[in-house]
């Protein structure tokens, strides 16, 4: 049976070499770094915290596929304590609801038909008022991780804005404790169970050819194996702030900025394994706008820790920065959608996965989904060996004679 190879062991890598085991083909995974994951890697303690929310939606075929298996573990959802926590600012304050435009907008007005070709800055003024336009793509920053999601197709914007952003309860997000570290831990545990070879510190710079290849890298890697530089996506670009604080009854749970776009969350409140007994661990996403720089974006990252987290600069334990860029997931322009994508089947046996593929879903979802896909593909086109001839029996000795 000819081998299966993957490249690369995030999230979507690791779906697809358990989906290929469990269909019974041989598989290899290369790893180029020393962990696994890929985008979906946890820092070591004292403070567990991961490049961007580790979330995912259960309101999709993504999070059943986790759960069928196993590999989900323990996770949380907020509370109904923590969902009545949230907070919201708009126009400069910190509102314990949403405002009504955006309530009616997302409760009320969810049926109608909405144009992929047409910008959700256009289509969404002319059947809302602006000001619930505005708070609606405030809303969206830590959904989307862009700084003008006005431009975006308003089909892609509207589908997100009603999975991730109607207010009901429970809300629709999964939490894993111990964060995507722990995801990825029983996943690699899963693909080795199923007989999967797992090498890391493993870099492939040419394409395998004594099988199927699925290549399970960002864009950016795949352009350089695949030789091809029509390999191009967008995606968002954040600017991101963890911090760790002593622990205040005053702070913040989940806050969403529709003024800036931005969002802070004390992740440690729901799962206390990511911080030290006493500390509160925050992460703060606010999206770069265009023209705009690290700098810029934090500062504007900071005056929402100003009314989420009060005093934070005074109680600060330790904090880390970064830039999330292109490593959130596909953005969909007007006039395409999903489909339009790079091409999971790139033919001659080879697959592309990822978060910015041709496969439906949000943000983790897509990696999944397009590995689950690929799968299939690589398991179906494999060629199998020939069966080997079976060896003729040995004729019976013939009887003595005496």
């Amino acid at each position: 049976m000819a081998n299966i190879t993957i490249i690369g062991g995030g999230l979507a890598g690791l779906t697809a070499a358990i989906a290929a085991a469990e269909q019974g083909a041989r598989v290899t995974l290369h790893e180029a770094h020393t962990h696994l994951g890929g985008r979906a890697r946890s820092a070591d303690g004292p403070y567990v915290t991961n490049d961007g929310p580790h979330t995912i939606m259960n309101n999709g075929p993504a999070w059943q596929w986790l759960i069928q298996r196993g590999v989900a573990g323990r996770y949380v959802r907020l509370s109904f304590h923590e969902w009545t926590r949230m907070r919201f600012r708009h126009q400069g304050k910190l509102r314990m609801t949403l405002p009504p435009g955006y309530m009616k907008m997302t409760l009320l007005k969810r049926d109608r038909p909405v144009p992929i070709d047409r910008s959700f800055q256009d289509w969404a003024s002319e059947n809302f008022p602006q000001q619930t336009v505005d708070e609606a793509l405030g809303f969206l920053g830590p959904i989307l991780f862009d700084g003008d999601p006005g431009r975006l197709s308003a089909a892609f914007v509207w589908e997100r804005l009603l999975r991730v952003g109607t207010p009901k309860f429970p809300l629709p997000s999964r939490y894993f404790i111990g964060g995507w570290g722990a995801l990825v831990e029983r996943m690699a545990r899963v693909a080795r169970h199923h007989g999967v070879v797992i090498e890391t510190n493993s870099r492939l710079t040419e394409l395998p050819t004594d099988g199927p290849v699925i290549i399970a890298t960002s864009l950016a890697a795949a352009r350089g194996l695949l030789k091809d530089t029509t390999l191009e996506w967008p995606s968002g670009t954040s600017a991101l702030v963890d911090l760790a604080v002593t622990r205040s009854k005053k702070d913040g749970n989940v806050s969403f900025d529709m003024d800036e776009g931005g969002f802070t969350s004390q992740y440690s409140d729901h799962d206390p394994s990511l911080a030290p007994e006493g500390h509160a661990l925050f992460q703060g996403a606010m999206p770069i706008r265009p023209g705009e720089n690290k700098a810029q974006a934090i500062a504007r990252l900071e005056k929402l820790f100003d009314l989420t987290t009060p005093g934070w600069q005074d109680r600060t334990l330790w904090r880390r920065e970064g830039v999330s860029r292109g490593r959130t997931g596909a953005l969909d322009l007007p006039g395409l959608s999903w489909r339009d994508r790079p091409a999971i089947d790139r033919g001659e046996g080879v697959y592309l996965i990822g978060d910015s593929v041709a496969a439906p879903g949000i943000l983790a979802e897509t990696s999944i989904n397009s590995g689950l896909r690929a799968a299939e593909l690589a398991v179906r086109a494999r060629p199998v060996a020939a069966p080997a001839p079976r060896a003729k029996a040995a004729p019976e000795p013939s009887a003595s004679v005496l």
